[in-house]
């Protein structure tokens, strides 16, 4: 019936009809317009449940009007009234009222953490301290809950991302006056092995929970994801995590775009960045461990690559130098692309275990470095280590590294290898040149894909 209103100036949904204009001169000829189509198909409506001609109004549970979308009042007030819960049955009933308030809620499944964990241990009924002053500080944050704006038709919009040790949370906002303003908040609680993904893998979830739920925006206006991490770097070589294929996959529809996040101005985002920077105060963050050699022949050089996570997982680089290089650079190009993959992989903490007693002495100060070159690669290096939180290098016996040191000798001299699965890449400059470029090969001799030797 209203195929040609819904969206322009008129929104339906089952049995409730809203007709809506942007200019108050033209709202009696968009109600002519409703009322012909009515009248056309025989339609009544009963006159006792119309409102006309009000500059807001409940629909769907909301309240609209021309300043955005705001929360039921009633929904608030039923949170507001409440008493502390003495039950497990009251508890989810708070749990059931916050949760139709998701979208106004800047990280919700935070701030009710405490109540799910009640939940979660329903056998034992356990209302503490650090519960009220949960429920207490909801109370406070719903005493005024932020506008939500409507998204203009064509217009860009942009997501933040953050994450929790327990929680992964985003708000989409549109631009206006040069202000960001919120659009919808999602937030959800992380499961299972989800709370042992590292940093960039709990990012990326995050973005692909704010896809799958908010879809409908994410398919009709251009989205940015503004963060300071190298998430598009990771999406676009989902070679450090498999699940981050699939998820890769899964966004390429979209066509989302990645910025550099800017300074916050809006105080709801302020608020909102700051609650869900990564805070794990108490929680010790494991290191992630890296092997790496050099290998250089008279006609080419390698460099050999093993990073594994806290958890286990090990990734295998097998590196081609296209360039002349001496042994000590080839150390130093394995160190230095190592450290750049876990970086993209999201490590904080590392621990760089190398059998070159001359790179690990330079990069501890212990050597004197005399050479322009060496001195550049060391700088290089002691500027990358600076990234992480906590980083150390290790010399260690070449028994010890001889894993890394058959890949490298794969890299510069095709050497066989038993049966892994190998990622195999390309370096075409020194990492020491102003521009950086680490491609892969889809063949040992030629080609530029990645590929992988089973």
């Amino acid at each position: 019936m209203f195929k040609n209103q819904i969206g322009r100036n008129m929104e339906v949904y089952i049995d409730d009809m809203l007709v809506k204009s942007v200019k108050e001169q033209d709202h009696v000829k968009d109600l002519k317009e409703c009322f012909q189509i009515l009248r056309a198909f025989g339609m009544k409506l009963n006159p006792a449940k119309c409102t006309f001609g009000v500059r807001g109004g409940k629909f769907l549970g909301y309240m609209i009007s021309e300043r955005g979308i705001e929360a039921n009042p009633e929904k608030i007030s039923a949170i507001m009234n409440m008493r502390p819960p003495k039950l497990i049955k009251e508890v989810q009933k708070l749990a059931g009222k916050l949760a139709s308030l998701n979208r106004f809620i800047s990280r919700s499944a935070d701030k009710g953490l405490h109540f799910f964990k009640i939940l979660r241990g329903a056998a034992k009924f356990e209302w503490d301290k650090s519960s009220q002053e949960a429920f207490d500080a909801l109370k406070r944050y719903l005493s005024s809950p932020p506008l939500l704006t409507k998204a203009r038709t064509g217009e860009t919009l942009y997501l933040y991302l953050a994450i929790s040790g327990n929680a992964v949370s985003s708000v989409l906002v549109q631009q206006e006056n040069r202000e960001h303003h919120p659009v919808y908040y999602v937030s959800r609680m992380l499961q299972g092995a989800e709370s042992r993904y590292s940093q960039i893998e709990k990012l990326a979830l995050s973005l692909i929970t704010a896809a799958r739920k908010l879809m409908p925006y994410f398919q009709s206006h251009q989205v940015v994801v503004l963060t300071n991490h190298p998430l598009k770097q990771v999406l676009a070589s989902p070679e450090v995590s498999g699940r981050m294929v699939k998820w890769a996959v899964e966004l390429s529809e979209f066509g989302v775009e990645f910025q550099p996040r800017p300074a916050i101005k809006a105080q709801t985002l302020a608020d909102f960045i700051v609650e869900l920077a990564y805070d794990e105060a108490g929680i010790s963050t494991p290191s992630w461990s890296l092997h790496v050699d050099g290998s250089s022949t008279l006609t080419r050089s390698g460099a050999g690559i093993v990073l594994e996570s806290p958890e286990g997982d090990k990734f295998e680089y097998a590196i081609k130098l296209e360039y002349p290089s001496s042994n000590n650079e080839a150390e130093y190009e394995a160190l230095l692309a190592g450290g750049e993959l876990a970086l993209a992989a999201g490590a904080r903490k590392i621990v760089i275990y190398s059998d070159s007693q001359l790179v690990v002495n330079q990069i501890q100060g212990l050597f004197e470095t005399r050479d322009e070159k060496m001195a550049k690669y060391s700088q290089k290096a002691k500027n990358l280590l600076e990234k992480f939180e906590e980083a150390s290098v290790i010399q260690v016996s070449r028994t010890e590294n001889a894993v890394v040191d058959q890949l490298a000798k794969l890299a510069s001299s095709m050497a066989a290898i038993q049966n892994r699965k190998i990622t195999f890449l390309s370096s075409e400059r020194a990492a020491i040149e102003e521009k950086e470029e680490i491609m892969c090969d889809q063949h040992l001799s030629a080609g530029r894909e990645r590929s992988s030797i089973s």
